[in-house]
């Protein structure tokens, strides 16, 4: 059973709802300014190389602050933690609306950053909270598909945004859509974290906690595998300026054309790993899921390398696919490393998030610049992160005894290592 009751039926989908728009508001953050680097460089006296950094500040504040998101959730409970991030994030976007410089625009960035965090990592602990088995499988990919519009609408809303005004108007969005959030939070948001089963935020308890966490081999190679697949296709969006508008040579509101096949990818991909809760084994469907991953990695690699330049539509399809294939195997790992902390949800799922991130950090701010003037170095390196997630994955499989060979379900023990 799970930690607190079950919501109606009549209430799912609205939580899926909110979830997902908590979810959404980090990646909001990153892909509204796109259109608007050439703007937003040309304003503040700052180049390319500089201008990305805008995304390494940003990441590398959430991945801190993502360590103590969901342990602080684990001791004062979710919802507070939840509407006290929104209030944060929509005063750091005021500050990023209002920046003359990049200095203080780095600063607000980074306090964006650290508040960003607690729609996407308290948000899957409240999924864990309420459900279980293939009804948290099903409920996490239904937010997975709402949150997976971000990428593809928030580019195409900063181009609307830049045609009739300038730059600082996408942080005044930012603002006002993290005001909403805060609104539907306060009204719909019940708390999911029962106060007798909250921790202590000791320092040296939390400590404890996460180096125990950190030191499970398993969890570091469930970790390791989601972080090493993501980052495969978070290259392309972090290289998204450079690949839209200097390979592809579209202008800043075309954006959609890169970002809608993706996304429509990760949310078919979702809806695909909803319908197989409870009828395909999850083994299988992180099978399949590398399958597609390698097949989209070969495909672009082909085309890379035999096109004299990439264009429209086959230099996205290989995304497409890959992002299917990272929305099939997401929601397994998760729940898998949810359900081996059922008495710390948010420190867990705060480590695994800081895991990606810190990999996306480097991505965006060492790989991307290094690679994205060049679109088969960007395929190559795409193939390096799904090969090396496959091999975190092959060896849980080679390690772990037990693994859920048939669908989710609530109650099994889980699995166990080889000692």
């Amino acid at each position: 059973m799970s930690d607190a009751a079950q919501p109606r039926p009549q209430a799912v989908g609205r939580l899926a709802l909110l979830l997902g728009g908590l979810a959404m508001f980090g990646p909001f953050s990153i892909d509204t300014i796109f259109p608007a680097f050439p703007q937003m460089g040309a304003s503040l006296g700052a180049d390319k190389l500089a201008m990305q950094q805008t995304i390494s500040v940003y990441l590398i504040a959430y991945a801190l602050m993502s360590l103590v998101h969901g342990p602080v959730s684990d001791a004062v409970g979710r919802r507070k933690v939840i509407l006290v991030g929104l209030f944060v994030f929509a005063l750091a976007s005021v500050g990023c609306a209002m920046s003359r410089d990049m200095t203080t625009m780095l600063a607000f960035r980074a306090l964006q950053g650290l508040s960003a965090g607690v729609g996407l990592i308290v948000g899957r602990a409240v999924i864990r909270d309420l459900f279980d088995g293939d009804d948290a499988q099903r409920l996490m990919s239904q937010v997975m598909m709402i949150f997976g519009i971000a990428p593809a609408i928030a580019p195409i809303i900063g181009g609307w945004i830049l045609g009739w005004a300038q730059w600082p108007a996408i942080y005044w969005f930012l603002v006002a859509f993290s005001l909403a959030l805060l609104a539907a939070t306060f009204a719909w948001l019940p708390e999911t974290y029962p106060p007798a089963a909250r921790a202590s935020l000791s320092p040296r308890l939390l400590l404890r906690n996460y180096l125990a966490i950190f030191r499970n081999p398993r969890f570091q190679r469930l970790a390791a595998c989601g972080a090493f697949n993501f980052a495969g296709l978070f290259l392309y969006i972090a290289s998204a300026p450079a690949f839209v508008l200097d390979l592809l040579r579209l202008n800043e509101r075309q954006f959609g054309w890169f970002f809608v096949p993706m996304i429509g990818g990760m949310m078919l991909g979702s809806f695909a790993s909803g319908r197989a809760a409870g009828r395909l084994g999850a083994v299988r469907q992180v099978g399949i899921g590398f399958a597609c991953c390698g097949a989209a990695a070969v495909a672009n690699i082909a085309y890379n390398a035999l096109a004299e330049a990439p264009s429209l539509p086959w230099a996205v399809l290989p995304m497409t696919l890959t992002a299917f294939g990272v929305a099939l195997v997401f929601p397994i790992l998760t729940l898998a490393i949810l359900d081996m902390y059922p008495r710390q949800r948010g420190a867990a799922s705060s480590l695994q998030a800081f895991t990606s991130l810190v990999v996306n950090a480097v991505v965006a701010g060492v790989l991307s610049p290094l690679l994205s003037h060049d679109g088969l170095l960007l395929a190559v390196a795409g193939a390096c992160f799904t090969l090396v997630a496959w091999a975190f994955w092959s060896w849980e499989k080679a390690r772990t005894r037990y693994l859920p060979q048939g669908p989710l379900r609530p109650g099994l023990p889980g699995p166990t290592e080889h000692v």
